[in-house]
């Protein structure tokens, strides 16, 4: 169920689909790919997404928020590796100073003794709560990447729409595997009971199931729109920003315990974030300069 509520609520984009689809004429302008190849990407995508949110609720139902979180900030060391190799980015020593500092600070999780999962995970569920958290941050990276190539090389398209598209035909063969998977395990059968013993009723629980997927869909917009306008990398750095937040949020809000590896852990991760964001600050200034040599040897060449 957790798995499912991930992609579940993809109905709700079909109103700003509506709204954003581009006229006939822009969409006579653009090449659409044949709908064969369109219906592989979105399914081997969509598989894929299953897979990852499975292995994300897999990682949480074990691990506590803080610890989750933390494993979580692998998620961009992988996505450079993955925009370097797919997607052509530059990979520079800030971005390996990035990747490295980043990957110290997971591992700092791993093997921290006091890195305790909700009450009473034994230590073999803890390590397999933390392999499917870091094997979910690899895939999570790795779809990323192949949003972006998706965008650049087969849908070519400029209107956002593709974004919401993108989005909901996803989370429809998503959706679709994660239902199989609820029935095949057998888990729906423990739905009715896991329904009325939810402490705040039926209807707190019907209701957190919405608002989570709603919330879900908001949140993956976001992600694939800055693919589509950035890159894959500038799109998870910017989802690890939280990643640093969820650790304090959980301590308050659920009463994690908070120890010096883990601040540690979240130190490190902070400064792995510094170090993108300052290449992408040289990045972005080179880009201007070359645009104003550029301009100025065009004005030259006028006169």
């Amino acid at each position: 169920m957790a798995t499912l509520v991930q992609t579940a609520g993809f109905p709700v984009l079909y109103a700003p689909l509506l709204l954003l689809r581009p006229s006939r004429v822009a969409s006579a302008s653009s090449t659409t790919p044949p709908i064969k190849i369109l219906a592989l990407l979105y399914f081997v995508l969509g598989a894929l997404v299953a897979g990852d949110n499975m292995l994300y609720s897999v990682g949480l139902l074990y691990l506590s928020a803080s610890t989750y979180s933390l494993i979580c900030a692998t998620q961009l060391a992988f996505n450079a590796v993955f925009s370097y190799f797919l997607n052509s980015q530059k990979f520079t020593a800030l971005i390996l100073n990035s990747v490295l500092i980043l990957s110290l600070s997971a591992a700092l999780v791993a093997v921290n003794d006091d890195s305790e999962g909700p009450s009473g995970v034994s230590k073999g569920k803890f390590l397999i709560g933390f392999l499917s958290t870091l094997g979910a941050s690899a895939l999570y990276s790795l779809l990323l990447s192949l949003m972006q190539l998706s965008f650049q090389k087969v849908l070519k398209n400029e209107a956002f729409s593709v974004v919401l598209e993108m989005q909901i035909y996803t989370s429809v063969v998503a959706s679709c595997v994660s239902v199989v998977g609820l029935f095949a395990s057998g888990e729906w059968k423990s739905l009715p009971h896991e329904m009325h013993g939810f402490d705040t009723g039926r209807v707190s629980y019907v209701m957190t199931l919405v608002w989570t997927a709603i919330t879900w869909q908001v949140c993956a917009v976001g992600v694939v729109g800055l693919i589509f306008l950035v890159s894959s990398l500038f799109s998870n750095v910017i989802s690890t920003m939280s990643l640093a937040v969820t650790p304090l949020a959980a301590l308050v809000v659920f009463h994690d315990k908070m120890n010096g590896v883990k601040v540690i852990a979240m130190l490190l991760a902070l400064c792995g974030f510094a170090s993108y964001i300052y290449q992408n600050y040289l990045d972005d200034t080179e880009a201007r300069r070359l645009r104003t040599d550029v301009r100025e040897s065009h004005d030259n060449s006028s006169c």
